[in-house]
């Protein structure tokens, strides 16, 4: 019998451990396909700044490239959400191996997704690498232009503050 209660047991991957990490990668990868095939729709068949009504008065599609983070903020320091981007990418992938519960699993996933959909953006759009503007295009009443990207983030993190609240540590235990 292995004791699982060392820090250099815990990170001997177990069969639990690698089915988090595929749901974990699994979810990532659908959500980063997601939101880079809307962003291709938005950019071939929108027109910045024009209003597209889906739900009239509720929801609507509007082309915008954002270059700060949520609510448009830093603006000129496009480059610092790239770095904090990059920053939390690693360190999800880093701490992927010590997962052992499903919704732990599937929080970090979205949250991965997510940051992975808006890194590529900063890397790979106008106008530079590391400086590149984001494309958000959902839109609602008095709130911010959002992506699919940015909906796994959110919905991730407040899975993870769920979790952390409940006591459910990533490791399958609950906190004692």
């Amino acid at each position: 019998m292995t004791d699982r209660s060392t820090p250099a047991a815990a990170a001997v991957p177990t069969r639990t451990g690698r089915r988090c990490v595929v749901l974990s990668l699994l979810a990532a990868a659908l959500l980063y396909a997601g939101d880079q095939l809307t962003k291709l729709w938005v950019v071939q068949n929108l027109v910045p700044g024009r209003e597209y009504p889906v739900v009239p008065g509720l929801l609507w599609w509007e082309h915008i490239r954002n270059s700060g983070g949520a609510f448009s903020l830093g603006a000129g320091s496009t480059w610092i959400f790239t770095v904090v981007m990059s920053v939390v990418v690693v360190g999800i992938l880093w701490n992927l191996r010590r997962v052992r519960d499903g919704l732990w699993a599937l929080a970090l996933g979205l949250v991965l997704g997510g940051a992975l959909g808006n890194l590529t953006d900063r890397l790979l759009r106008e106008p530079g690498v590391g400086r590149g503007h984001v494309v958000d295009f959902i839109a609602v009443p008095h709130f911010a232009i959002f992506n699919v990207a940015d909906c796994g983030v959110v919905v991730g993190i407040g899975l993870l503050l769920v979790l952390i609240l409940r006591g459910r540590e990533m490791g399958g235990d609950r906190d004692r």
